[in-house]
């Protein structure tokens, strides 16, 4: 068994992360999931979530948009719409679009052809403010 997981993350524009880590967690279509040197095959979805992985005793953080995640021979693979590192995301931008999401919402209808783009968006936004608040920035 191997003691590290290879990770890569890519999106259409670019890859985000190659690293050996400890262990990551992500969020699935069905929940929050964990992985571990040694784990069984399989090939998930991801939803709009936080990804996180421990190298070193170090856990950091990203914001995820829909995607799929792979584990295969301790390789895990994650292709993804877009990714930020905690660090990278604009924390003001983010709030600035919760904000916005939430005023559109309160004023649309469930049954509006509009109402799931924007509680897709308040979802992107709120996962965007929650992961920079980790990035350990003051």
């Amino acid at each position: 068994m191997a003691e590290k997981l290879k990770v890569e993350l890519v999106t259409p524009y670019k890859k985000v992360l190659t690293e050996e880590v400890d262990e990551i967690t992500a969020t699935g279509a069905l929940g929050e999931f964990g992985v571990l040197p040694g784990h069984a095959p399989f090939l998930t979805s991801l939803k709009i979530g936080e990804l996180s992985y421990k190298k070193d005793g170090v856990i950091s953080h990203l914001a995820l948009n829909w995607g799929y995640f792979e584990v295969e021979n301790d390789k895990v693979t994650v292709l993804v719409e877009t990714a930020e590192k905690a660090d990278e995301i604009d924390l003001e931008r983010a709030k600035s679009a919760l904000g916005r999401a939430e005023e559109a919402l309160k004023k649309l209808n469930p049954e509006d052809k509009s109402f799931r783009v924007y509680e897709a968006a308040l979802e992107r936004a709120l996962i965007r403010v929650q992961v920079a608040g980790k990035s350990g920035r003051r």
